[in-house]
C-alpha cells in the first residue's frame, strides 16, 4: 500500500461533509475534520479508532481558528495532499423583510469561509507544487432561485471564485476541483418542503466526489442527471427562466421558523 492521503475537511461533522470524512476514512486516508459541533466530531473519532482523525471545534467564519487547525495538523503529518471546503448552510431569505443578517451569515460562511480554509495551505502546495483544493459550489449557484438569493449568491460566488483559483494554482502545480451537488440527501435537504428531483444519497455522492478528485476534474456536477439541468439553466433566456419560476416554491424563510 502507498502513502496514506492526508485530506483536511472543513463542515464535517454532518451531511455532505460527514459522508465526505467516512468515505476517505473507508479509503484509509489521514483526516483532519473541522466543525462547530466538536461533540459530533468526537463520536466520528471514536468510531474509527483504526485511522488517525484530528478534530478541530471550528466555525469558519473564524479564520484564525481554522488557521490554528491547519498549523497544527501539519505539524502532526504534513501539508495535506487534499483541502475540502465543505462547510456551507442553506438559509431562506425575503430581501425586505429584514434578513440582512442572515445574508451576511450565508456569505460569510460559504464563501468567506472557503476562502479562510484554503488560505492557510495554497502557498505551502504551491511551494510544494502538489495537492488539491476542493470546494463544494451547488447547481443552486448557476441562477439565483426564487427565496433562496442568500444561498444561490453565496454558491454563484463560490463557483467563479473557485474558477479564478483553478487558473491562478494550474502553473503553479495545484489542481483545484469545483463540485456542484444537486439534492443530496442530508439533513439540510430534509427540511425542503418541496419535490427534489434525482435525489442522491450522500455516501453515494462522497464516493462519486471522492473519485472526481483524485482523477483531478475540473468541475462535477452530482449526480450526472443534474448536469443537463445545470447546463439548461445556465442557457435559458431570461424571460424563459422568469416564466418557468413564477410559480416555483420557495425556501420557507429562516427567520420564520
Amino acid at each position: 500500500m502507498g502513502t496514506p492521503l492526508k485530506v483536511f475537511i472543513t463542515g464535517a461533522s454532518s451531511g455532505i461533509g460527514l459522508a465526505i470524512a467516512a468515505e476517505y476514512a473507508r479509503r484509509g486516508a489521514i483526516l483532519a475534520l473541522v466543525a462547530r459541533r466538536g461533540d459530533a466530531l468526537e463520536r466520528f473519532r471514536q468510531a474509527h479508532p483504526e485511522h488517525p482523525v484530528s478534530i478541530y471545534p471550528a466555525d469558519v467564519r473564524d479564520a484564525d481558528a481554522l488557521a490554528a487547525a491547519a498549523q497544527d495538523f501539519v505539524a502532526r503529518y504534513g501539508c495535506p495532499d487534499i483541502v475540502i471546503a465543505n462547510a456551507g448552510v442553506s438559509r431562506g431569505t425575503v430581501t425586505g423583510l429584514g434578513d440582512l443578517q442572515i445574508f451576511r451569515d450565508v456569505m460569510d460562511i460559504n464563501y468567506f469561509g472557503m476562502v479562510a480554509t484554503f488560505e492557510p495551505f495554497a502557498a505551502a502546495m504551491a511551494a510544494a507544487r502538489q495537492g488539491t483544493l476542493v470546494g463544494i459550489s451547488s447547481v443552486a449557484g448557476v441562477r439565483g432561485l426564487p427565496g433562496s438569493g442568500a444561498y444561490s449568491a453565496s454558491k454563484a460566488a463560490a463557483r467563479t471564485y473557485l474558477e479564478a483559483l483553478r487558473v491562478e494554482m494550474r502553473s503553479r502545480g495545484v489542481a483545484v476541483v469545483t463540485i456542484a451537488p444537486g439534492f443530496i440527501r442530508t439533513p439540510m435537504t430534509a427540511r425542503n418542503p418541496y419535490r427534489m428531483p434525482f435525489l442522491m444519497d450522500a455516501e453515494r455522492f462522497a464516493r462519486e466526489a471522492a473519485d472526481a478528485i483524485e482523477h483531478r476534474k475540473r468541475y462535477v456536477v452530482l449526480p450526472w442527471q443534474m448536469r443537463f439541468v445545470a447546463i439548461m439553466l445556465h442557457i435559458m433566456p431570461r424571460w424563459l427562466y422568469d416564466a418557468a419560476m413564477k410559480k416555483a416554491p420557495h425556501k420557507p424563510r429562516a427567520a420564520a421558523d
